[in-house]
């Protein structure tokens, strides 16, 4: 890699070791690849961010976080790859916000206000991949959120 002034806050690797709580999830190798991770562990002072692409699958994804809060706010995004069309998400998905079921098949934003219960977030179905984002200002996603 070419050498970067301030290299020390430039993610470039996925985080290793990452533990990942009981409640939280469990991506599956065979439906999703994780490919960035930060949080204040990987950079000290820095917040959660999570990126992870979801692929195209016979298989049904089991991976959905259970309800659970943060005390923080955070926001959930999934992105179409559509070249032709970026809002055809090319998936439909389910999220629960404040137990209010959500089905999406466009790209989309959500925001989820520090201590409102949220998911599970479901892949209903995939036929392109997605890209997902999450973010929050916590330093740790699984040290600042409970399960409910």
């Amino acid at each position: 890699m070419a050498e970067i002034w301030h290299g020390k806050y430039v993610v470039t690797q996925p985080k290793q070791n990452l533990v990942v709580a009981d409640w939280a999830g469990n991506l599956q190798a065979d439906t999703s690849t994780r490919v960035m991770y930060l949080d204040g562990e990987v950079i000290p002072g820095a917040f959660y961010v999570e990126c992870v692409w979801f692929w195209p699958t016979d298989k049904e994804d089991k991976a959905s976080p259970e309800p659970h809060t943060h005390n923080y706010d955070e926001v959930i995004g999934f992105f179409g790859t559509d070249p032709n069309d970026l809002n055809d998400l090319g998936a439909e998905i389910e999220l629960y916000i404040d137990g209010e079921r959500n089905v999406m098949n466009q790209t989309f934003l959500a925001f989820i206000p520090a201590g409102v219960v949220h998911c599970p977030l479901n892949i209903l179905s995939i036929t392109r991949p997605v890209f997902h984002f999450a973010t929050g200002q916590g330093k740790d996603y699984v040290g600042e959120s409970q399960p409910v």
